[in-house]
């Protein structure tokens, strides 16, 4: 089953889609069902609600190449803020302040339970479950800043979903990010492509920092990313993940 967070007849909250009908889970690890409703009569909101966002930057080698960076000797990391997240369907506000905002395909994965100094042999066991991300970048204050807080942080930055994929029901080595833009595929990687495996990431972010149940880790994106204009449309899919659409609309 997968994990959802929806709205529908005054309820907002987790649910669990079995079929097609969503029930309400009072939260996003439980297997608990309560009320049921079709899933055509609810609206999706996005799955996670973290306490912070860790990025993963230049996570694939070739990403890295094409920016003209060097590929990083240790993981890159930095943090979204919990405002930037939409859900799959909601617009994405181009800012009026920046000239260059680029997709960034990404595989998301939700950690489970609290964790802090996490040796990699063990990672597997803080995974919820993986989805799918747009770590959405003005490119050009990216640059301009020389650090990546306002390139990233944006409102509408971090759209996450469609819902949350258990761990245990993905077979990770087959995965592959897509990013498609108004019909056109830009992006198409291997996550067995990152520099950096997910367990590493998590054994090296939990020497620094403590993950709750919740939060959120974008894992770094594929080579050919790219600018997109006010009236695109914008997918990011992981087969056996699901796809992740947006509009972009000017700010």
């Amino acid at each position: 089953m997968l994990t959802l967070r929806f709205r529908a007849e005054g309820y907002e909250g987790f649910g669990l889609l079995d079929g097609d009908t969503v029930h309400e889970t009072p939260s996003f690890s439980s297997t608990a069902k309560g009320r049921g409703h079709a899933r055509s009569a609810v609206r999706l909101l996005a799955p996670v609600t973290p306490s912070k966002i860790v990025c993963v930057g230049r996570n694939y080698a070739d990403h890295a190449k094409e920016l003209g960076n060097p590929v990083p000797a240790e993981p890159l990391i930095f943090l979204k803020p919990p405002s930037a997240i939409i859900a799959s369907g909601e617009n994405i506000v181009y800012p009026p302040i920046s000239n260059t905002v680029s997709y960034e395909g990404e595989l998301g994965v939700v950690i489970g339970r609290r964790a802090r100094h996490v040796k990699a042999e063990d990672a597997h066991e803080y995974i919820f479950g993986y989805t799918c991300v747009n770590d959405v970048t003005a490119r050009d204050l990216q640059k301009k800043d020389g650090q990546w807080t306002r390139g990233k942080g944006f409102d509408t930055f971090c759209p996450v979903g469609p819902a949350i994929v258990p761990r245990g029901s993905v077979e990770f080595s087959s995965l592959r990010i897509r990013t498609i833009l108004n019909g056109e595929v830009k992006q198409d990687g291997s996550v067995l492509d990152m520099i950096f495996p997910v367990n590493a990431i998590i054994a090296f972010v939990t020497e620094f920092m403590t993950l709750e149940a919740g939060d959120l880790i974008a894992t770094g994106t594929p080579p050919g990313v790219g600018p997109m204009e006010p009236g695109s449309t914008v997918r990011v899919e992981i087969d056996g993940i699901g796809v992740l659409e947006n509009r972009v609309v000017r700010g």
